[in-house]
Protein backbone atom coordinates (compact mmCIF):
# COMPACT_ATOMS: atom_id res chain seq x y z
CA UNK A 1 0.00 0.00 0.00
CA UNK A 2 1.50 3.47 -1.05
CA UNK A 3 0.66 6.60 1.08
CA UNK A 4 0.63 9.29 -1.24
CA UNK A 5 0.56 12.09 0.50
CA UNK A 6 0.67 12.69 4.72
CA UNK A 7 -0.33 15.67 6.44
CA UNK A 8 1.69 15.51 10.06
CA UNK A 9 0.94 18.78 11.30
CA UNK A 10 -1.71 21.32 10.32
CA UNK A 11 0.12 23.39 8.00
CA UNK A 12 1.38 27.56 9.23
CA UNK A 13 -0.28 29.06 6.34
CA UNK A 14 -3.37 28.38 4.54
CA UNK A 15 -2.97 28.14 0.34
CA UNK A 16 -6.30 30.85 0.05
CA UNK A 17 -4.36 34.23 0.69
CA UNK A 18 -1.18 33.32 -2.09
CA UNK A 19 -3.78 33.12 -4.91
CA UNK A 20 -4.65 37.13 -4.69
CA UNK A 21 -0.83 38.15 -4.58
CA UNK A 22 1.12 39.41 -7.16
CA UNK A 23 3.57 37.50 -9.08
CA UNK A 24 6.00 39.49 -8.07
CA UNK A 25 5.25 39.47 -3.99
CA UNK A 26 5.35 35.37 -4.80
CA UNK A 27 8.66 35.95 -6.52
CA UNK A 28 10.19 37.51 -3.59
CA UNK A 29 8.92 34.83 -0.91
CA UNK A 30 10.19 31.86 -2.79
CA UNK A 31 13.84 33.45 -2.71
CA UNK A 32 13.43 34.65 0.62
CA UNK A 33 12.88 30.92 1.64
CA UNK A 34 15.80 29.37 -0.61
CA UNK A 35 18.16 31.58 0.94
CA UNK A 36 17.21 30.90 4.12
CA UNK A 37 17.30 26.79 3.38
CA UNK A 38 20.21 26.66 0.77
CA UNK A 39 21.99 24.25 0.37
CA UNK A 40 19.30 21.69 2.24
CA UNK A 41 16.46 22.44 0.10
CA UNK A 42 16.35 21.49 -3.60
CA UNK A 43 13.30 22.60 -5.94
CA UNK A 44 12.64 20.26 -9.00
CA UNK A 45 10.99 21.25 -11.95
CA UNK A 46 9.72 19.19 -14.86
CA UNK A 47 10.01 20.03 -18.39
CA UNK A 48 6.18 20.75 -18.57
CA UNK A 49 5.71 22.93 -15.98
CA UNK A 50 4.93 26.69 -16.27
CA UNK A 51 7.83 28.54 -17.29
CA UNK A 52 7.42 30.75 -14.15
CA UNK A 53 7.51 27.81 -12.61
CA UNK A 54 10.43 25.70 -13.99
CA UNK A 55 12.66 29.06 -13.55
CA UNK A 56 12.69 28.15 -10.04
CA UNK A 57 13.87 24.95 -9.99
CA UNK A 58 17.25 24.05 -8.79
CA UNK A 59 17.16 21.39 -11.54
CA UNK A 60 15.15 20.53 -13.96
CA UNK A 61 14.66 17.66 -16.28
CA UNK A 62 12.31 14.19 -16.93
CA UNK A 63 10.68 12.51 -14.20
CA UNK A 64 13.79 9.47 -13.59
CA UNK A 65 16.52 12.26 -13.95
CA UNK A 66 15.54 14.69 -11.46
CA UNK A 67 14.48 11.93 -8.91
CA UNK A 68 18.33 10.32 -9.31
CA UNK A 69 19.36 14.02 -9.40
CA UNK A 70 17.76 14.58 -6.09
CA UNK A 71 18.58 11.34 -4.25
CA UNK A 72 22.74 11.79 -4.79
CA UNK A 73 22.53 15.11 -3.32
CA UNK A 74 24.85 15.27 -0.18
CA UNK A 75 23.34 18.21 1.64
CA UNK A 76 19.35 18.10 0.50
CA UNK A 77 17.28 17.89 3.30
CA UNK A 78 14.39 18.21 1.69
CA UNK A 79 12.67 18.11 -2.21
CA UNK A 80 9.89 20.11 -3.32
CA UNK A 81 9.00 18.26 -6.27
CA UNK A 82 7.19 20.73 -8.83
CA UNK A 83 5.80 17.46 -10.89
CA UNK A 84 2.81 14.47 -10.53
CA UNK A 85 2.69 12.48 -7.53
CA UNK A 86 4.90 9.15 -9.29
CA UNK A 87 7.77 11.45 -9.58
CA UNK A 88 7.41 12.73 -5.98
CA UNK A 89 7.33 8.75 -5.02
CA UNK A 90 9.80 7.77 -6.93
CA UNK A 91 12.05 10.52 -5.63
CA UNK A 92 10.97 9.43 -1.93
CA UNK A 93 12.14 6.47 -2.40
CA UNK A 94 15.65 6.91 -3.96
CA UNK A 95 16.25 9.83 -1.72
CA UNK A 96 15.55 7.86 1.16
CA UNK A 97 16.62 4.33 0.41
CA UNK A 98 18.30 2.05 3.14
CA UNK A 99 22.18 3.05 2.29
CA UNK A 100 21.23 6.48 1.60
CA UNK A 101 19.21 6.84 5.15
CA UNK A 102 21.89 4.89 6.98
CA UNK A 103 24.69 7.67 5.63
CA UNK A 104 22.54 10.67 7.25
CA UNK A 105 22.18 8.39 10.28
CA UNK A 106 18.32 7.62 9.75
CA UNK A 107 17.38 11.14 8.83
CA UNK A 108 14.78 10.91 6.20
CA UNK A 109 14.56 13.62 3.46
CA UNK A 110 11.15 15.02 3.76
CA UNK A 111 9.55 15.25 -0.47
CA UNK A 112 6.55 17.34 -0.96
CA UNK A 113 4.68 18.29 -4.12
CA UNK A 114 3.05 22.19 -4.04
CA UNK A 115 -0.36 20.44 -5.27
CA UNK A 116 -1.70 17.31 -3.71
CA UNK A 117 -3.96 17.09 -6.66
CA UNK A 118 -1.31 17.05 -9.79
CA UNK A 119 -1.70 13.74 -10.43
CA UNK A 120 -0.74 11.74 -14.32
CA UNK A 121 -4.08 10.25 -15.97
CA UNK A 122 -2.10 7.54 -17.26
CA UNK A 123 -0.61 6.33 -14.36
CA UNK A 124 -4.14 6.31 -13.22
CA UNK A 125 -5.24 4.10 -15.81
CA UNK A 126 -4.05 1.22 -13.74
CA UNK A 127 -4.19 0.06 -10.37
CA UNK A 128 -2.23 -2.52 -8.26
CA UNK A 129 -5.75 -4.92 -7.81
CA UNK A 130 -6.01 -4.92 -11.86
CA UNK A 131 -2.83 -6.12 -12.42
CA UNK A 132 -2.95 -8.73 -10.30
CA UNK A 133 -6.10 -9.81 -11.72
CA UNK A 134 -4.18 -9.99 -15.25
CA UNK A 135 -1.79 -11.85 -13.60
CA UNK A 136 -3.76 -14.32 -11.92
CA UNK A 137 -5.43 -14.99 -15.22
CA UNK A 138 -2.41 -15.07 -17.27
CA UNK A 139 -1.02 -17.89 -15.20
CA UNK A 140 -4.38 -19.92 -15.81
CA UNK A 141 -3.27 -19.90 -19.64
CA UNK A 142 0.83 -19.49 -19.36
CA UNK A 143 3.31 -20.65 -17.18
CA UNK A 144 3.45 -17.14 -14.85
CA UNK A 145 7.44 -17.92 -14.45
CA UNK A 146 7.97 -17.27 -18.07
CA UNK A 147 6.68 -13.56 -17.84
CA UNK A 148 8.38 -10.68 -16.54
CA UNK A 149 6.35 -7.40 -15.85
CA UNK A 150 7.78 -4.23 -17.60
CA UNK A 151 5.96 -0.50 -15.59
CA UNK A 152 6.69 2.67 -17.46
CA UNK A 153 8.40 5.21 -15.28
CA UNK A 154 4.65 6.82 -15.09
CA UNK A 155 3.33 4.80 -12.39
CA UNK A 156 2.34 4.24 -9.21
CA UNK A 157 4.84 3.25 -6.39
CA UNK A 158 3.08 -0.03 -5.86
CA UNK A 159 2.96 -1.03 -9.68
CA UNK A 160 6.81 -0.73 -9.52
CA UNK A 161 6.66 -3.08 -6.56
CA UNK A 162 4.66 -5.49 -7.91
CA UNK A 163 7.49 -5.54 -10.54
CA UNK A 164 10.24 -5.84 -7.87
CA UNK A 165 8.44 -8.72 -6.24
CA UNK A 166 7.81 -10.35 -9.82
CA UNK A 167 11.61 -10.17 -11.41
CA UNK A 168 10.36 -7.19 -13.68
CA UNK A 169 11.83 -3.70 -14.22
CA UNK A 170 10.70 -0.23 -14.60
CA UNK A 171 11.93 1.44 -18.11
CA UNK A 172 11.70 5.11 -18.94
CA UNK A 173 10.74 6.19 -22.08
CA UNK A 174 14.48 6.52 -22.81
CA UNK A 175 15.58 2.56 -22.45
CA UNK A 176 12.38 1.16 -22.87
CA UNK A 177 14.47 -0.60 -25.95
CA UNK A 178 17.12 -1.97 -23.51
CA UNK A 179 14.29 -2.98 -20.32
CA UNK A 180 12.32 -5.14 -22.78
CA UNK A 181 15.40 -6.68 -24.36
CA UNK A 182 16.66 -7.92 -20.91
CA UNK A 183 12.66 -8.80 -19.83
CA UNK A 184 12.51 -11.01 -23.29
CA UNK A 185 16.07 -12.75 -22.84
CA UNK A 186 15.17 -13.84 -19.34
CA UNK A 187 11.44 -15.24 -20.22
CA UNK A 188 9.01 -16.09 -23.32
CA UNK A 189 6.75 -13.32 -22.70
CA UNK A 190 6.45 -9.68 -20.80
CA UNK A 191 3.82 -7.57 -19.28
CA UNK A 192 4.07 -4.18 -20.57
CA UNK A 193 2.01 -1.34 -18.65
CA UNK A 194 0.83 1.11 -18.69
CA UNK A 195 1.14 3.09 -21.87
CA UNK A 196 0.17 0.98 -24.77
CA UNK A 197 1.54 3.26 -27.46
CA UNK A 198 5.58 3.30 -25.93
CA UNK A 199 5.24 -0.52 -25.51
CA UNK A 200 4.10 -1.38 -28.87
CA UNK A 201 6.51 1.30 -30.79
CA UNK A 202 9.20 -0.20 -28.96
CA UNK A 203 8.35 -4.04 -29.43
CA UNK A 204 8.32 -2.95 -33.45
CA UNK A 205 11.70 -1.52 -33.57
CA UNK A 206 12.53 -5.10 -32.26
CA UNK A 207 11.03 -6.87 -34.80
CA UNK A 208 7.74 -7.91 -33.59
CA UNK A 209 4.62 -7.68 -35.17
CA UNK A 210 0.99 -6.55 -34.04
CA UNK A 211 0.22 -10.37 -33.90
CA UNK A 212 2.53 -10.83 -31.08
CA UNK A 213 1.35 -8.23 -28.95
CA UNK A 214 -1.98 -8.33 -27.77
CA UNK A 215 -3.39 -5.48 -25.57
CA UNK A 216 -4.95 -6.13 -22.70
CA UNK A 217 -8.23 -4.23 -21.66
CA UNK A 218 -8.72 -4.60 -17.80
CA UNK A 219 -12.76 -3.39 -18.60
CA UNK A 220 -13.05 -7.08 -20.39
CA UNK A 221 -13.72 -9.57 -17.88
CA UNK A 222 -11.58 -12.54 -19.49
CA UNK A 223 -8.51 -12.32 -20.16
CA UNK A 224 -8.56 -8.72 -21.22
CA UNK A 225 -10.74 -9.11 -24.07
CA UNK A 226 -8.14 -11.76 -25.85
CA UNK A 227 -8.30 -15.36 -26.78
CA UNK A 228 -6.26 -17.90 -24.90
CA UNK A 229 -4.64 -18.82 -28.34
CA UNK A 230 -3.62 -14.58 -28.66
CA UNK A 231 -1.72 -14.91 -25.26
CA UNK A 232 -0.39 -17.91 -25.75
CA UNK A 233 1.19 -16.76 -29.02
CA UNK A 234 2.65 -13.46 -27.37
CA UNK A 235 5.56 -11.97 -26.76
CA UNK A 236 4.51 -8.56 -25.87
CA UNK A 237 1.18 -8.48 -23.38
CA UNK A 238 0.47 -4.49 -23.83
CA UNK A 239 -1.92 -2.43 -21.28
CA UNK A 240 -4.82 -1.04 -22.73
CA UNK A 241 -3.61 3.12 -21.35
CA UNK A 242 -2.33 6.27 -22.72
CA UNK A 243 -0.73 9.82 -22.49
CA UNK A 244 -3.61 11.86 -22.81
CA UNK A 245 -1.63 14.59 -24.31
CA UNK A 246 0.39 12.41 -26.72
CA UNK A 247 -2.63 10.90 -27.78
CA UNK A 248 -3.99 14.35 -29.50
CA UNK A 249 -0.88 14.29 -31.92
CA UNK A 250 -2.48 12.94 -36.02
CA UNK A 251 -0.90 11.47 -38.90
CA UNK A 252 -2.83 14.50 -40.25
CA UNK A 253 -1.13 16.73 -38.18
CA UNK A 254 2.22 15.36 -39.95
CA UNK A 255 0.87 15.25 -43.57
CA UNK A 256 -0.11 19.11 -42.75
CA UNK A 257 3.62 20.62 -41.67
CA UNK A 258 4.85 18.48 -44.49
CA UNK A 259 2.64 20.24 -46.88
CA UNK A 260 3.61 23.51 -45.89
CA UNK A 261 7.41 22.80 -45.29
CA UNK A 262 8.91 20.02 -47.68
CA UNK A 263 11.96 20.67 -45.72
CA UNK A 264 11.39 20.05 -42.01
CA UNK A 265 11.95 17.49 -39.14
CA UNK A 266 9.42 16.23 -37.04
CA UNK A 267 10.26 13.96 -34.18
CA UNK A 268 7.49 13.29 -31.49
CA UNK A 269 7.43 11.36 -28.18
CA UNK A 270 7.24 7.52 -28.40
CA UNK A 271 4.30 7.61 -25.96
CA UNK A 272 2.37 9.34 -29.55
CA UNK A 273 0.27 6.84 -31.68
CA UNK A 274 2.38 4.00 -33.87
CA UNK A 275 1.17 5.55 -37.19
CA UNK A 276 2.69 9.04 -35.65
CA UNK A 277 5.58 7.68 -35.00
CA UNK A 278 6.21 5.60 -38.18
CA UNK A 279 5.30 8.83 -40.21
CA UNK A 280 7.74 11.01 -38.01
CA UNK A 281 11.50 11.60 -38.76
CA UNK A 282 12.71 11.04 -34.99
CA UNK A 283 10.91 9.50 -32.10
CA UNK A 284 12.34 10.10 -28.51
CA UNK A 285 12.10 10.61 -24.98
CA UNK A 286 11.93 14.50 -23.35
CA UNK A 287 15.45 14.37 -22.66
CA UNK A 288 16.39 12.51 -26.35
CA UNK A 289 14.01 15.24 -28.26
CA UNK A 290 15.85 18.39 -26.33
CA UNK A 291 19.13 17.15 -27.40
CA UNK A 292 18.08 16.59 -31.03
CA UNK A 293 17.22 20.18 -31.30
CA UNK A 294 20.58 21.70 -29.51
CA UNK A 295 22.43 19.37 -31.51
CA UNK A 296 20.77 20.78 -34.54
CA UNK A 297 22.37 23.23 -37.09
CA UNK A 298 20.80 26.94 -36.98
CA UNK A 299 18.26 27.38 -39.51
CA UNK A 300 17.05 23.52 -39.13
CA UNK A 301 12.49 23.08 -39.11
CA UNK A 302 11.24 21.24 -36.25
CA UNK A 303 7.29 19.84 -35.66
CA UNK A 304 7.22 18.73 -32.23
CA UNK A 305 4.85 16.07 -30.79
CA UNK A 306 5.33 16.90 -27.18
CA UNK A 307 3.79 18.96 -24.44
CA UNK A 308 3.08 22.55 -25.16
CA UNK A 309 4.86 23.93 -22.60
CA UNK A 310 8.27 22.27 -23.25
CA UNK A 311 7.34 23.22 -27.12
CA UNK A 312 7.40 26.56 -26.54
CA UNK A 313 10.29 26.45 -24.25
CA UNK A 314 12.47 25.03 -26.56
CA UNK A 315 11.39 27.71 -29.29
CA UNK A 316 12.27 30.47 -26.65
CA UNK A 317 15.83 28.98 -25.88
CA UNK A 318 16.79 28.26 -29.41
CA UNK A 319 15.65 31.13 -31.43
CA UNK A 320 18.02 30.42 -33.94
CA UNK A 321 16.10 26.88 -35.40
CA UNK A 322 12.43 27.46 -36.53
CA UNK A 323 10.30 25.27 -33.95
CA UNK A 324 6.26 24.33 -34.34
CA UNK A 325 3.84 22.83 -32.40
CA UNK A 326 2.95 19.57 -33.89
CA UNK A 327 -0.87 19.90 -33.20
CA UNK A 328 -3.40 21.81 -34.09
CA UNK A 329 -4.93 21.49 -30.48
CA UNK A 330 -3.92 22.90 -27.46
CA UNK A 331 -2.06 20.05 -25.84
CA UNK A 332 -0.55 21.18 -22.24
CA UNK A 333 -0.61 18.78 -19.30
CA UNK A 334 -3.47 19.66 -17.03
CA UNK A 335 -2.38 18.26 -14.09
CA UNK A 336 1.34 19.85 -13.93
CA UNK A 337 -0.84 22.92 -15.23
CA UNK A 338 -2.37 22.54 -11.39
CA UNK A 339 1.34 23.98 -9.95
CA UNK A 340 1.71 27.66 -10.28
CA UNK A 341 3.97 30.28 -8.16
CA UNK A 342 1.41 30.96 -5.10
CA UNK A 343 1.25 26.96 -4.70
CA UNK A 344 4.98 26.87 -4.82
CA UNK A 345 5.52 29.71 -2.68
CA UNK A 346 2.92 28.03 -0.21
CA UNK A 347 4.76 24.58 0.40
CA UNK A 348 8.36 26.24 0.55
CA UNK A 349 6.90 28.67 3.40
CA UNK A 350 5.34 26.18 4.95
CA UNK A 351 8.17 23.60 4.53
CA UNK A 352 10.36 26.15 6.11
CA UNK A 353 8.14 26.83 9.05
CA UNK A 354 8.82 23.18 9.91
CA UNK A 355 4.90 22.30 8.76
CA UNK A 356 5.58 20.69 5.08
CA UNK A 357 2.21 20.18 3.06
CA UNK A 358 1.31 17.06 0.88
CA UNK A 359 4.37 15.09 2.11
CA UNK A 360 5.18 11.72 -0.51
CA UNK A 361 5.88 8.90 1.68
CA UNK A 362 5.85 5.42 0.36
CA UNK A 363 5.76 2.99 2.88
CA UNK A 364 8.67 0.74 3.56
CA UNK A 365 6.93 -2.22 2.01
CA UNK A 366 6.26 -0.59 -1.20
CA UNK A 367 9.62 1.58 -1.56
CA UNK A 368 11.89 -1.90 -0.59
CA UNK A 369 10.29 -3.73 -3.60
CA UNK A 370 9.67 -0.48 -5.98
CA UNK A 371 13.88 0.00 -5.08
CA UNK A 372 14.53 -3.74 -6.89
CA UNK A 373 12.55 -2.78 -10.23
CA UNK A 374 14.30 0.56 -10.03
CA UNK A 375 17.97 -0.69 -9.41
CA UNK A 376 16.91 -3.36 -12.31
CA UNK A 377 16.39 -0.09 -14.61
CA UNK A 378 19.89 1.43 -13.64
CA UNK A 379 21.57 -1.87 -14.66
CA UNK A 380 20.24 -2.51 -17.84
CA UNK A 381 22.15 -0.53 -20.53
Amino acid sequence: MTLTTEQTKAPAFELQPYKSLEDEVLLERIEKVRAEMDPRLLILGHHYMQDQVIAQADLRGDSYRLSALAAEDEDCEAIVFCGVHFMAETADILANRPERLAGRGGRRVCVSLPDADAGCSLADMLDIEQVEDCWRQLAEVIDIDDVTPITYINSKAALKAFCGRHGGIVCTSANAAAALDWALKRRDHALFFPDQHLGRNTARTMGFTPERMPVWNPREFELGGNTREAIVQSRVILWRGHCGIHQMFRVEDVDRFRARYPDIKVIVHPECKMEVVDKADVSGSTGQIIRAIEESPPGTRWAVGTELNMVNRLRHEHPEQEIYFLSSMVAVCPTMFRIDLAHLCWSLENLAAGTPVNVVRVDDETARWALKALKRMLEVK
